[in-house]
């Protein structure tokens, strides 16, 4: 299908329903508490939402009257938000029929109409995901496809996940030094998914979670969509202060704590074993749930694999832990096979939960998933190969092309965190595509708006070429100037 049959069937599906409820708008929009003026808060909000595509063009907002009940806040302040979206160009009214979404002249949509419009000639440093190679695929298909047939006869429904996926998970998690049971495993489809099920059981509305800044957009995102309120920890090139992370986790009680300790996303900071510990201590004494994100855990490029963060923990004090992890980053995202590892009662609340909505996931994915997870022995080992070469590539090629710029080398993971020196990052990324080059700032890494706007998250996960020439390209952009960025923009999709 060409990109403009489906620009077309974008734009159709959009205009489709016209009107934009105000309980509709208020889910996508972050808690309003603190942010003052509140009027300007919300424009710069719903600009970003219609600029990414979020929030088609040529939609009715709601109603002045309705918009401030759903949201609890004054009609003044919504009739000022809305003057300010019509005097920046993103909204528009008509006589009697109300205020209508709009992009100011000369802008371009961030979200899938641009990425639509550049998708056949761009190159992508948003998503830290490597492919498979096409003979491993081949292979895999054809061994389980015997497999594949035994299970024909079947429902197919397994809502935990594959019984010998599970029970080869659970033998991965022992290998590593965690004692697991299949009984403590669940399937899912893709750790992201892990993430929303598990927010979706332990969580309330409003209730506080504990996040990393910067950390995974994807799951800040999930966390802002449950409408939790986040306290952020920071973590810098230099890693953890784990003095205030174990302050934050005594004072806010939060309900649940979500890190990424190993090849953190987006920094590379690998977390001690006895900060690990420390942590758990303090969320044990707290009653916090912490949600380890591993998925980056295998990717130990100048060191060995780390233990499961649980394996810090006392005997018997792991008991709130939940551990998510998946083959995207290691094997193929498009196999979307994760899993999480928990207390047994706590995977069967989670698999009752999981079946409202999808039943299960494929079982051709979860018998690939099988066997390449079998021959991880042989297939990482390459890859991990691979990717030393591909970031020693991006690291000269910045130093060579653009030498001001300035990071820390990752022991592990996918990509750089790189310090531009300036406040560029949003004007950068705008600007790159122009030249094909697809990047997303620092700023969507960031737990609080307009954070991180002097760096870039740089994934070496395409081939050094493909790497030099994306280097090469923002330099020239560089070279070329940079237009003032006045738009705070959200991702599109990050990975």
């Amino acid at each position: 299908m060409k990109v403009a049959d489906v620009r077309h069937r974008v734009d159709s599906a959009a205009r489709a329903d016209t009107t934009l409820g105000s309980r509709q708008l208020a889910a996508m929009l972050p808690n309003l508490a603190g942010a003052r003026p509140a009027y300007r808060y919300l424009a710069r909000e719903i600009s970003a939402l219609i600029l990414d595509g979020r929030i088609a063009l040529h939609v009715r907002l709601p109603a002045e009257r309705d918009l401030a009940a759903t949201l609890n806040t004054s009609r003044s302040t919504i009739t000022a938000m809305y003057d300010l979206l019509r005097e920046n160009g993103y909204a528009y009214s008509r006589q009697g029929s109300g205020t209508w979404t709009a992009l100011p002249r000369g802008r371009t949509p961030t979200g899938i109409t641009r990425l639509l419009a550049q998708a056949d000639t761009a190159i992508d440093l948003a998503r830290a995901a490597p492919g498979l190679p096409e003979h491993t695929l081949i292979d895999a298909l054809a061994e389980v496809a015997p497999q594949l047939a035994e299970h024909a006869g079947t429902p197919g429904y397994h809502p935990y996940g594959l019984p010998e996926l599970r029970a080869a998970i659970a033998e991965r998690f022992t290998r590593r030094g965690l004692a697991t049971t299949p009984e403590q495993i669940l399937v899912t489809s893709g750790a992201q998914h892990a993430l929303t099920l598990t927010l979706g059981l332990l969580c309330s509305p409003g209730d506080r979670a504990m996040v990393e800044n910067p950390s995974y957009p994807n799951a800040l995102e999930a966390m802002r969509r449950a409408r939790l309120h986040t306290v952020s920890v920071p973590v810098t090139d230099t890693g953890w202060d784990i003095e205030i992370v174990e302050s934050t986790i005594r004072q806010a009680a939060p309900q649940l704590a979500y890190l990424i300790p190993d090849f953190h996303n987006p920094t590379g900071c690998l977390m001690p074993d006895n900060e690990r510990a420390r942590i758990l201590r303090a969320a044990h004494r707290s009653g916090t749930w912490l949600i380890i994100d591993e998925t980056l855990a295998d990717l130990a490029l100048d060191l060995p694999v780390p233990p499961p963060f649980a394996s810090h923990a006392t005997a018997g004090g792991n008991g709130q832990v939940i551990t998510i992890g998946s083959m995207s980053k290691t094997h193929w995202a498009g196999l979307r096979i994760g899993w999480l590892r928990a207390p047994s009662r706590l995977v069967t609340e989670l698999a009752g939960q999981r079946v409202a909505t999808d039943m299960g996931g494929s079982v051709l994915d979860q018998l690939l998933a099988l066997n390449l997870l079998a021959r991880t022995g042989q297939l990482l080992p390459s890859r991990i190969e691979q990717m030393r070469k591909q970031r020693a590539a991006l690291s000269e090629a910045l130093a060579e092309h653009i030498p001001q710029w300035t990071w820390h080398l990752p022991p592990g993971g996918l990509s750089l965190w790189v310090d531009l020196g300036a406040p560029i990052a949003v004007s950068l990324a705008e600007q790159a595509l122009d030249y094909g080059v697809r990047i997303e700032g620092g700023t969507y890494f960031a737990a609080h708006p307009g954070m991180f706007e002097q760096r870039l998250r740089i994934p070496y996960t395409t081939p050094a070429d493909t790497l030099r020439e994306a280097v090469r390209r923002m330099a020239a952009t560089l070279f070329n100037g940079l237009p003032h960025s006045s738009a705070v923009r959200r991702p599109h999709w990050v990975a």
